[in-house]
C-alpha cells in the first residue's frame, strides 16, 4: 500500500518562508510525477507545482518566482521551499503523486493527507 506523509507546515508571518516535505512509501515499481495542490474551504483544489521524474517543473502563475519545487528520487521524497509567503497563500497543502505501485498494471494518483499553512498579515 502506497502512501505520501506530508510534513512542514505551520505558521508563518507574511514575508516569511516555510518548506514542506512528502515522502512516498510502500512497494513501488516507479514514480512520475510528483507535486503539490492546495484548498481553501469552499474552494476547487488547485495547483501549486508539480516536478516529473526528469525535473521538468510547472508552476502556478501565482506562486511563480517565489516557490521552488524539487525530488529526491532517491528518497522517494518531494519538497515544496516557499518564500515570500502571503496570507492569500494560507491554504491546506496535499502532496500528489503519479505512482505505479506493486502490483498494478498502472500508475496511479496517490494523495497525502494534507498539512496546514497559514500565513498571518
Amino acid at each position: 500500500q502506497v502512501q505520501l506523509v506530508e510534513s512542514g507546515g505551520g505558521l508563518v508571518q507574511a514575508g516569511g518562508s516555510l518548506r514542506l516535505s512528502c515522502a512516498a512509501s510502500g512497494s513501488m515499481f516507479s514514480i512520475n510525477v510528483m507535486g503539490w495542490y492546495r484548498q481553501t474551504p469552499g474552494k476547487q483544489r488547485e495547483l501549486v507545482a508539480t516536478i516529473t521524474g526528469r525535473d521538468t517543473t510547472n508552476y502556478a502563475d501565482s506562486v511563480k518566482g517565489r516557490f521552488t519545487i524539487s525530488r529526491d528520487n532517491a528518497e522517494n521524497t518531494v519538497y515544496l521551499q516557499m518564500n515570500s509567503l502571503k496570507p492569500e497563500d494560507t491554504s491546506v497543502y496535499y502532496c500528489y503523486g503519479n505512482i505505479w505501485a506493486r502490483p498494478n498494471l498502472k500508475s496511479d494518483n496517490y494523495w497525502g493527507q494534507g498539512t496546514q499553512v497559514t500565513v498571518s498579515s
